[in-house]
């Protein structure tokens, strides 16, 4: 399997979601757009791949995955296809959660200037941008609840 071509292809298609989401007016027809093509589309490529991919229908998994050890974690992502499928993983997760630090920033009254920074955390440092955001999210509440509140 090419598994630098779908790397590349997969990575190019992320940062042009995280691009719009950065920079494009956040209307309803663009988000709708981010989440079901941008998220979707990783999401559904990750799931055609990673079955086959474990099944050993498709070559680039190594030995069976054994997600309960370290050891067997480090197996499956050492391969070309695990690693791929792997960043795949990370990357669709982290567009949905960069869409929803976006989505909440905005209806906080958070300026597109202050989110960046944090949607540049998401894509890049996945967890510890969502901590800056929900740091961030905590100046504007009154209530301790009010700000952790996944809304």
């Amino acid at each position: 399997m090419a598994w630098d071509l779908i790397f590349g292809i997969t990575n190019s298609f992320a940062l042009l979601m995280w691009l719009i989401l950065a920079f494009a007016p956040r209307s309803m027809m663009i988000l709708t757009g981010l989440f079901y093509g941008g998220v979707g589309l990783l999401a559904f490529t990750y799931a055609v791949i990673i079955i086959p991919l474990m099944t050993g229908l498709i070559n680039g998994g190594g030995a069976a995955a054994d997600f309960s050890t370290l050891a067997g974690v480090q197996q499956l992502l050492s391969s070309p296809g695990g690693a791929t499928v792997g960043w795949i993983h990370y990357l669709a997760f982290d567009l949905f959660v960069g869409i929803w630090v976006a989505r909440n920033a905005d209806k906080y009254g958070f300026a597109r200037w202050i989110q960046i920074p944090i949607l540049l955390f998401v894509l890049m440092l996945g967890p510890l941008g969502l901590i800056l955001y929900l740091l961030l999210r905590f100046t504007r509440h009154n209530k301790v609840a009010d700000a952790v509140m996944p809304e």
